[in-house]
């Protein structure tokens, strides 16, 4: 719609505005039409008309089998357009047209805002299958008339009210129709099986959906008051309320057709069993990052326990065996903690690659800096796990072998993502490189035995260790499929 009112028409980022916020409401109106509406605007010329916008009837059948939007209509072909922008009233005059054998019967309604025409709304009924209306169908018939006598003179839609289309009741959900003092005329099977989920035992007509609806949802001081008044129509406002085990989520229209206020539309839908789920889903959530917190403090309660070993062990590659584990059941802690913080179980791996690399250049014999180049991007727990037990040990295998007491050097970790979901993960320092003969393939301590294991068993992917392409130190190679 930006595109075709920018490029066909005089209207400036306000009028547009307008025609968006009543673009977004305009569903009620289809529905209680039993209609298809088009929205035309006059071309910057005047000599045309195009079409921006368009909905069907979610209660009827459509007019329109084709797609309407991006039309553009001479002016005068249809004489009700101009009568209707040209005059500022709904035009309702004229016969029934014929389209594809089925009789259409057309109405135009003006689109005012702040005393100007911006448009015209053209609402097409479907005559084909016109039978005796039912007392709901008369109610939103009416409530249609009204709400296009409001459009027509600017006073609907409301500019005041943001309303999220996607999770307000429509008027299948649930309808009550109010007089001015807030009585109810009429109220469809849907809205007053509603109000029985919430223990009403009487019919509603006659009866005052505000005070009806506060006893039924018992509140407290202004939150009750509040109620009384919404549920009563006083004014444009969305609500969600519960009694009896039962969740209602309403929503009040005022109805002023003539400027004088007669009553109101309330639309209302039984949310209990989506609320019902949604309270499962949070608790499931919440219960597995509680899992996560544990299994976090479980695993640092280990760490502590292995320290507090090592400082006993008076064998030195005693101790420096249980202060690598230290390491990698610290390695594996963090990405607990991480997952402990979301709300799925998927990371921010380069969060817990720096936190990594700090934890590791802890051990560094001499002045050896550490850095990440490159993004991880978001991982799953299945992938982060392992990969961070990996990067724990060739950053440690690094900064152990590579280095000597006091020398200096760096070591970098890059991540890059490639096609078809491929992450190349290098690790590469400039210390002493690998013994002549190395095979990094079978060689290697029990780090790179379980770096081995990790990458290739568990990840699925390929490993790699060679001398440095600058001519000194090592360079490790991960290639992982995430899509594995």
């Amino acid at each position: 719609m930006n595109d075709l009112v920018r490029q066909h028409t005089a209207l400036d980022d306000s009028d547009l505005e307008w025609l968006h916020l009543l673009v977004s409401e305009w569903q009620l109106l289809s529905d209680l039409s039993f209609a298809d509406l088009v929205l035309w605007v006059p071309t910057l010329d005047g000599t045309r008309y195009v079409s921006v916008a368009q909905m069907r009837p979610n209660t009827g059948p459509t007019s329109y089998q084709d797609d309407m939007v991006g039309h553009l209509v001479p002016r005068g072909r249809r004489p009700m357009l101009d009568a209707a922008l040209d005059e500022g009233r709904i035009v309702r005059e004229g016969d029934p047209e014929w389209r594809e054998e089925v009789p259409v019967r057309v109405e135009s309604i003006p689109v005012r805002r702040e005393g100007r025409v911006l448009g015209v709304i053209a609402r097409n009924t479907n005559l084909l299958t016109v039978r005796t209306p039912s007392r709901l169908e008369l109610t939103y018939l009416q409530s249609a008339s009204d709400l296009a006598q409001m459009i027509a003179a600017g006073t609907f839609p409301f500019p005041t009210e943001q309303v999220d289309m996607d999770a307000s009741p429509r008027v299948g959900d649930g309808l009550i129709r109010l007089d001015a003092d807030g009585m109810v005329q009429y109220a469809s099977p849907n809205a007053l099986s509603a109000y029985h989920r919430l223990g009403l035992a009487a019919d509603l007509v006659g009866h005052h959906l505000g005070r009806t609806t506060a006893e039924l949802a018992p509140a407290r001081g202004a939150v009750h008051e509040g109620l009384v008044k919404l549920a009563s129509g006083w004014a444009p406002r969305e609500t969600e309320f519960e009694g009896n085990g039962g969740v209602i989520q309403m929503r009040a229209i005022p109805l002023s057709p003539k400027g004088n206020r007669i009553g109101s539309l309330v639309l209302l839908r039984d949310v209990t069993e989506l609320r019902r789920r949604e309270r499962e889903l949070i608790t499931k959530d919440a219960t597995i990052r509680e899992i996560h917190h544990r299994v976090k403090n479980n695993l640092q309660t280990v760490a502590a326990l292995l320290r507090l070993q090592a400082r006993r062990i008076d064998s030195e590659s005693g101790r420096e065996a249980l202060e690598e584990a230290v390491r990698r059941v610290g390695s594996i802690a963090i990405v607990h903690e991480t997952l402990s913080q979301n709300l799925d179980e998927r990371v921010e791996f380069d969060e817990i690659a720096d936190r990594v690399l700090a934890m590791v250049a802890e051990i560094s014999p001499g002045k050896v800096v550490t850095r990440r180049a490159g993004r991880f991007g978001i991982l799953t727990a299945e992938v982060a796990t392992p990969l961070s037990m990996v990067l724990t040990e060739l950053l440690q295998n690094a900064l152990e072998h590579g280095f000597g007491p006091g020398e200096e050097g760096s070591v970098e970790v890059t991540a890059a993502r490639g096609p078809e979901q491929q992450l190349t993960i290098t690790v590469r320092d400039d210390g002493r490189g690998l013994p002549e003969g190395f095979d990094p393939q079978r060689g290697g301590n029990l780090g790179l035995q379980i770096v081995r294991t990790l990458v290739v068993g568990e990840l699925g992917g390929t490993f790699d260790m060679v001398p440095s392409a600058e001519g000194r130190g090592t360079e490790v190679v991960l290639e992982l499929p995430l899509d594995a």
